[in-house]
């Protein structure tokens, strides 16, 4: 059975993702860690502890991060819902989070099991933190699968940036400087066809379980704010689209390994996601021109396309 450890700033589709993991035969959720993002911390933290419930697991649930390594947070407030779940005014868990600092638990967490998947699903910052303080984990995480940037496209949050990295770039900086075994999993995934249309919508709801009706209520305030950011009618679901990856790689379909980094320096590119596509930075020719670039070899394996319906297929079994 598989090993993941999930770092999330749970919102509306990281619910869908963290459902997708708990409720996997193939998959032993260690923990849960939560971070501000979406939302602030404390209810990211309330909502990891409702998904948990929902899904009748028993996963440990670490709050962390209240704040970006060096800048003011801002939440997504709009795109989700106050409380993050399009404030459908769910329930509190009666399990609370564990007192240990998600930082401390991903840290423990992941030198007492080598090998394991780590899964995030938010801003870095805590990865971010856990490696500054124990940079030998790296070795230890057999994947970490990153949900963020926009390796390919426009922007969620500014033109040049997807929101997960705008919010904490210096995070996501350190993270892909640090030799973890990071795929990128970018926000251009989960449009077009990847999104749930109207039809997919009503087959979700017609599968008539509560998991299946709590995924597409959970994302009423997401389906509207999609919709007005995009023209785009329907669900995107940025986190189950990286989640399906963390699942089952073999979804991916177009992938390959560049240097990667994050723009830190301006507000015109905050967060951009750089991918060294051509790998001009590995270019012997380019050696006088970009030579302040050299020794960046690759740092990430980028997805670029996957297989919609198999994706979709996943997710529905999870579901029903």
């Amino acid at each position: 059975m598989t090993q993941f450890l999930i770092d999330t700033d749970t919102a509306s589709d990281d619910a869908v993702a963290l459902i997708m993991a708990l409720r996997s035969p193939a998959v032993e959720v260690l923990g849960i860690t939560t971070v501000a993002g979406n939302v602030e911390v404390e209810q990211a933290t309330r909502n990891a502890l409702y998904v948990v419930a929902f899904c009748d697991a028993e996963t440990p649930v670490y709050q962390g991060s209240a704040q970006p390594l060096y800048r003011k947070l801002q939440i997504a407030d709009w795109f989700h819902g106050k409380d993050g779940l399009g404030d459908h005014n769910y329930p509190a868990a009666r399990q609370t989070a564990e007192t240990e600092h998600a930082v401390t638990a991903l840290i423990r967490i992941i030198r007492q099991n080598p090998g394991l998947v780590l899964v995030t699903l938010g801003p870095l910052t805590n990865i971010a933190l856990a490696i500054a303080q124990a940079p030998d984990i790296a070795v230890n995480i057999g994947r970490c699968v990153v949900m963020g940037g926009a390796p390919c496209c426009e922007g969620n949050v500014t033109p040049a940036a997807e929101y997960n990295m705008w919010v904490d770039p210096e995070a996501a900086r350190i993270v892909l400087h640090s030799k973890l075994p990071i795929e990128l999993v970018g926000w251009h995934l989960c449009r077009g066809d990847a999104a749930l249309g109207l039809n997919d919508i009503d087959f979700v709801n017609g599968i008539g379980t509560k998991i299946a009706s709590f995924a597409i209520e959970c994302n009423s305030t997401a389906r509207d704010a999609y919709l007005e950011q995009t023209g785009e009618h329907g669900i995107s679901l940025p986190d189950p689209v990286a989640m399906s990856l963390a699942l089952d790689p073999s979804i991916g379909t177009s992938m390959s390994r560049h240097h990667v980094d994050i723009e830190t320096a301006t507000e015109l590119t905050r967060g951009m996601t750089v991918v060294d596509r051509l790998n001009v930075a590995t270019n012997a020719r380019n050696r006088q021109t970009w030579a302040a670039l050299l020794d960046r070899p690759p740092n990430a394996l980028v997805y670029w396309a996957i297989d919609v319906p198999r994706w979709k297929k996943l997710l529905y079994e999870t579901l029903a």
